[in-house]
Parts: structure tokens; C-alpha cells; sequence
């Protein structure tokens, strides 16, 4: 049965999407005012007016979390997942609700009933893609605060482009990590149905056994 036709897909959907997108939210809220040290409330007419968005930010010191894997340190992000197409506000507002409308026919046509993990999975997008489209609504711009493997810089003088030479040069948020993390496992998903898929038709396109098709001797 296809997934729109079950209540417990659309329940279960639902419910993974309002739980990431409460805490996204709620994490971003706790950040941003325990972070800096003081309370950094952002004015959606600051960020348009503003030529530097880090100006907006007070100067503080990254809370670590852990040791040379974690710490976390404000940012504003006028672009797209990991500060990608800054300047491009409205693009990334339009296309996170074309990719929202996506999901849903995902979870429509693609999925069936009893594909909870996939279910799951588009929840994840759901939440995180409706996060970060509050956050450009509302602020003009994408709270962030989430830095792995922050100093760890890449071997050999690489650099990514523009000039970073950390590993992970990126500050992020909840909501891009579920993002990730729920277009992970859709690939994974589909990955493992084309196999199935693929197998299947081998099987089917296979001889029969010469055992099986011979006349029995008398």
C-alpha cells in the first residue's frame, strides 16, 4: 500500500518532523543566548542593512566541547547548508520549498506503507529544511553554531576553495544535520532497492535449472 494512504506513515512522518524541527529551533534559541556569553538577539532589518554579518556577532570564545572534535561559536549564515551561496537569500528560500514539495511526493509515490525507515528519513529533511526556512524568514539569515574538528587542517597545504585550511571550515546547525542525515539514508535506501531490483530481474531473466527442465528417464 503506497504510504499517503496510511495514517501511521503520515503520523510517524510527522511526528519525526515536528520533534527535529522543536529542537532545531530550541537549540538555536539556547545558542544564541548562551554562547557569547550574553544574550545575541538578531533584527531581520540588521542583517539586510548590514554589509558584514559577523559585525552583528560580539566577539567570544568558542565553547569547547570537546577537545579537537567539537566546540561551538555563533555565526550568521546568509547562504545555503554550510555558508554556500551567501547572497543568494530568496534562491534558497524558493528552493527549500520546492525541495520540501520533493519529499513529500517521496513520500507519496516512492514509499510504501511499511517503509518506516524511509518515512523517517524524509522527516528529518522536513524538519531541517523548515528550520532553516524560519530562520530565512524570519532573520534574513541562517543561525549557526555547530563547528566539528575545529584546527584540524588538511594535509599537505590543501585548502578548500576560497582559502580554508581546516578540514571541516564549516559552522552549522541541527537542522543541516538532519538533513544529512536523512538524505543518507534515502541514498542508502535506494542504493539497497536498485540492488534488490537488479537481482530480482537476474533471477527471473535465469535459465531454469537443466535438472529441472529434462524429462524424467524410463
Amino acid at each position: 500500500m503506497a504510504a499517503w494512504r496510511a495514517l501511521r506513515a503520515w503520523a510517524l512522518m510527522l511526528i519525526v518532523t515536528g520533534i527535529g524541527l522543536a529542537t532545531d529551533l530550541a537549540s538555536k534559541a539556547i545558542a544564541f543566548q548562551r554562547i557569547a556569553g550574553i544574550p545575541v538577539t538578531i533584527d531581520r532589518e540588521a542583517v539586510l542593512n548590514a554589509s558584514r554579518l559577523d559585525m552583528l556577532i560580539p566577539t567570544h570564545k568558542p565553547v569547547v566541547v570537546v577537545p579537537g572534535l567539537l566546540e561551538f561559536t555563533l555565526v550568521l549564515n546568509p547562504g545555503a547548508v554550510f555558508g554556500v551561496g551567501a547572497g543568494k537569500r530568496w534562491f534558497f528560500v524558493i528552493f527549500t520549498v520546492l525541495a520540501l514539495g520533493f519529499a513529500a511526493w517521496i513520500f507519496g509515490v516512492w514509499t510504501r506503507a511499511r517503509d518506516r525507515l524511509a518515512h523517517m528519513a524524509i522527516g528529518l529533511i522536513a524538519a531541517g529544511g523548515l528550520g532553516n526556512l524560519y530562520d530565512r524568514l524570519r532573520f534574513a539569515c541562517v543561525r549557526d553554531f555547530i563547528h566539528p574538528l575545529p584546527g584540524l587542517e588538511l594535509p599537505f597545504g590543501l585548502a578548500w576553495p576560497g582559502g580554508a585550511r581546516e578540514v571541516w571550515p564549516y559552522v552549522s546547525n541541527v537542522a543541516d544535520l538532519y538533513l544529512i542525515v536523512g538524505i543518507g539514508i534515502l541514498l542508502l535506501l535506494n542504493f539497497r532497492r536498485s540492488n534488490h531490483d537488479e537481482a530480482k530481474q537476474q533471477t527471473e531473466k535465469s535459465p531454469p535449472d537443466q535438472d529441472e527442465t529434462m524429462p524424467e528417464a524410463r
